[in-house]
């Protein structure tokens, strides 16, 4: 029997910031899929482009295993794939042409998929599984099994886009039926080598839900759109334990847009972890305003180290242009919450969105200084499609709609400034949480492309920067910035009170 030859789209070798990181995380997506395949029967074959050296090693492993259906199956739980960048995107097409030219029928899937299937079967891609593609992969597989070589693809398979025809899939609501990722077809050890090497400790991904359903304007959901989906507690418990016996990983990251929606959910999933012995020290994502006493205290009880909070801005008129759903004052609260708890609490900050002021950076920046966060990521506003953020500037991306790589930090429309200000803004903001965390008394968290120095000198560099980022707010300030906008609608706030809406 032939094998589907499934792989993953995202190599790490082509962004340089996040090869500079070293922090490789498996494609979970990918794997979910090639989990359901062999569940359903068929001879799996696995490319992980994430540590491959290039396109040419997934064409050597075509001509290895002559497959004859291969699905290229982005990781839709990787904030990176969401990002839809250009030379991933360029990386794919790579792919889908070379096993079309060997006589392999392509499927592909993944956020940009979703977002543009016309560009991907252009690039010589048989059929997109577009949104949640576990269920259409499984199904397409089994028709391809007993199909002609040029049979359409039958109408009754949801959530397929082809050059003739359109179908749509409503996205699974019980996600404990999906088979747990195939992580026995990754090469795990030189994961672990990686993470060690680098970072003294083994990191793995795990996810415990599908979806988000909080409104912030500028998140792109291509594949769930405002659902969300959770999986019980006892399954991802079952799953933790199940890692800790046979992988043994140092610590679990949660890639999760938001885990526990619920302080309930939590509260059970922290007796269920004590109760299998499947303590694994993790990291999640989540919203200030759900880190409640009661949501604490269970990622407490199941071994919770962190939690990366989407904060975003430190100005209330920010966060709402931005439909966050949250004030400022809830973060600190969540900050000193969790500190309290032994939790690390680190910050997403992103700056750019429109109408956003010098006063809204400061407010950011006074914000950081008082709760100093265990560590923080920063970015600018990048629009992206099927956003209300993106359909605000969509007129202005005619020279460029997508990133070439994460680190790039370009602003593609009319800021309030042009992009070497925020690029001066980024390394500025870093030293400054460092020098400040240092004065506390506190571990620091210096970056990278800075040289670590005493205090005195950082303290000299830090104020040198502001003053260079003063005179860049001059220079570099934009004629006609795009305006503030506050929509007149206020989203409703998401009903939690089941598993999946």
């Amino acid at each position: 029997m032939q094998p589907i030859l499934v792989a993953s789209t995202y190599f790490l070798c082509l962004d340089p910031k996040q090869t500079q990181k070293r922090r490789p995380f498996p494609p979970l997506a990918t794997l979910y899929v090639a989990a359901a395949l062999r569940q359903a029967g068929h001879r799996v074959a696995f490319f992980d482009a994430m540590l491959s050296a290039g396109e040419h090693e997934f064409e050597a492993m075509l001509d290895r295993e002559r497959p004859a259906t291969v699905v290229l199956y982005d990781d839709n739980f990787n904030f990176l794939s969401k990002m839809c960048l250009t030379r991933m995107r360029k990386a794919a097409f790579s792919m889908a042409a070379a096993a079309r030219d060997r006589g392999a029928y392509v499927i592909v899937s993944g956020p940009d998929v979703t977002d543009h299937p016309e560009q991907y079967l252009g690039a010589g891609a048989h059929a997109a599984a577009v949104g949640e593609g576990d269920h259409t992969v499984v199904e397409l597989a089994a028709w391809r099994a007993r199909a002609e070589p040029h049979e359409p693809v039958p109408l009754g398979i949801g959530g397929v886009v082809t050059a003739t025809s359109r179908t749509e899939r409503r996205n699974e609501r019980h996600p404990d039926v999906f088979p747990h990722p195939a992580r026995d077809l990754l090469d795990v050890e030189a994961y672990r080598r990686i993470w060690l090497e680098h970072h003294g400790r083994f990191t793995l991904n795990v996810v415990s839900t599908r979806g988000c359903p909080f409104h912030c304007n500028w998140c792109a959901k291509p594949i769930w759109g405002q659902r969300y989906a959770m999986r019980s507690p006892a399954d991802v418990a079952d799953e933790l334990a199940s890692i800790k016996a046979h992988i043994g990983p140092d610590h679990i990251w949660f890639a999760a847009d938001i885990f526990g929606l619920r302080a309930s959910w939590l509260q059970e999933f922290g007796r269920l972890v004590e109760q299998r012995g499947a303590r694994i020290p993790f990291t999640i994502q989540s919203r200030a305003d759900l880190m409640t006493p009661q949501a604490v205290a269970g990622l407490h009880r199941a071994g919770c180290a962190e939690v990366w909070l989407g904060a975003e801005s430190g100005s209330q008129r920010v966060l709402d242009a931005m439909d966050k759903g949250i004030t400022v004052d809830q973060i600190r609260r969540a900050r000193a919450e969790l500190g309290r708890a032994g939790i690390r609490a680190a910050f997403f900050v992103q700056f750019g969105y429109p109408g956003e002021e010098l006063a809204d950076i400061w407010a950011t920046v006074d914000l950081l200084r008082d709760t100093l966060p265990d560590d923080m990521g920063v970015s600018v506003s990048y629009p992206l499609p099927g956003t209300r953020f993106h359909a605000m500037v969509a007129d202005q991306l005619a020279a460029k709609a997508n990133w070439d790589d994460s680190g790039d930090l370009d602003m593609m429309f009319r800021g309030t400034f042009t992009t070497p200000f925020y690029r001066h803004l980024h390394t500025t903001l870093h030293d400054d949480l460092d020098l400040h965390r240092r004065l506390a008394g506190r571990p620091g968290v210096p970056h990278p492309s800075l040289e670590p120095v005493g205090r005195d000198a950082q303290r000299a560099r830090v104020r040198e920067a502001w003053r260079t980022l003063e005179g860049l707010a001059t220079t570099c300030r934009t004629a006609r910035p795009t305006l503030l906008v506050r929509s007149e609608a206020v989203s409703a706030a998401p009903d939690l009170s089941r598993t999946y809406n």
